[in-house]
């Protein structure tokens, strides 16, 4: 797929009272464009966009105010609390005061694949509201951007999961349920053997590489979200967690069995340099690659 950039949103980041700090521009992300910046006061419309926008208040309270005439709605928006607009509509809106802001645009795509009902799936205009755990993935997704490595990749697909299915269960409105039962595929829980060995053996052929979840979920013949439920199901950790695992197992047998320099490790196993392989090494285990390869 296409990688998702700025002229996939509704316009607000391309105006001049933006000042952005880091965006996903460049990095090929298909599902998800994210971007942090600090915006001044304005009031604006703007057309319809393809992509559901999210955006996380970082700082406040500052009065927001959405639609026009008789339609509108204003409300002083507290840090931490969210303004989201479904796809496909267009948007007044008027901010009056300097904000900070994590804005995150999500596809249609990504969120219909995690909609468990033949039906479409709409996202609720809101303003001001509070999502813990949506909160969190937003700033999950702002701090990779902030330290992005490639072999973080999975992570992001991941998040972009876990956004989509949080927007479907607490932010959706106007959905119609279907009269007969949804079959949602194989009801025995983690992946068949088969369907876990090919998986495993994409990851080790691609160790050096991003592997997006979508790879992994075609190679196991399951839609993203069946193959992340299933796959979790079977190791007990997450797609992302299990390929850093299986990064970081490769690396230690390379360090200790090879004098491949450090720098060659890393990037053999997935890391995006020696840095990288160090801090990871250091978070998980309290040690470095020098005296892992010093220990035999």
């Amino acid at each position: 797929m296409n990688e998702l950039t700025v002229r996939d949103t509704n316009g607000i980041l391309r105006q001049p009272w933006i000042q952005p700090r880091h965006t996903s521009a460049g990095l090929g992300w298909d599902q998800l464009y994210v971007s942090t910046q600090h915006e001044l006061p304005y009031e604006a419309s703007f057309d319809a966009a393809p992509t559901h926008v999210v955006i996380l208040h970082l700082n406040g309270p500052v009065p927001v105010r959405r639609g026009h005439l008789g339609l509108a709605q204003a409300r002083t928006v507290p840090p931490g609390a969210f303004f989201v607009h479904p796809a496909g509509k267009d948007l007044d809106v008027g901010l009056g005061g300097e904000l900070d802001t994590v804005h995150t645009y999500l596809t249609d795509g990504a969120l219909q694949r995690a909609h468990d009902e033949d039906a479409p799936v709409r996202l609720a205009e809101e303003l001001g509201s509070v999502d813990p755990l949506l909160e969190q993935i937003v700033l999950s997704l702002d701090g990779v951007l902030r330290h992005w490595e490639p072999s973080a990749r999975t992570y992001v697909d991941h998040l972009a999961g876990l956004l989509a299915a949080q927007l479907v269960r607490r932010h959706s409105g106007g959905r119609r349920r279907t009269a007969g039962p949804v079959l949602e595929g194989p009801t025995r829980p983690g992946l068949g053997c088969r369907q876990y060995s090919a998986v495993c053996e994409l990851m080790r052929e691609r160790l050096s590489d991003p592997v997006p979840l979508a790879a992994m979920a075609a190679v196991a013949g399951l839609s993203v979200s069946q193959f992340s439920r299933q796959f979790k199901a079977r190791t007990g950790v997450a797609p992302h967690r299990f390929l850093m695992r299986l990064r970081v197992d490769t690396a230690l047998r390379m360090l200790r069995e090879s004098r491949l320099p450090i720098a060659q490790v890393a990037m053999r196993c997935g890391f995006s340099h020696q840095e990288h392989l160090t801090r990871v090494l250091m978070t998980q285990l309290k040690t470095t690659p020098a005296e892992v390869r010093r220990r035999g």
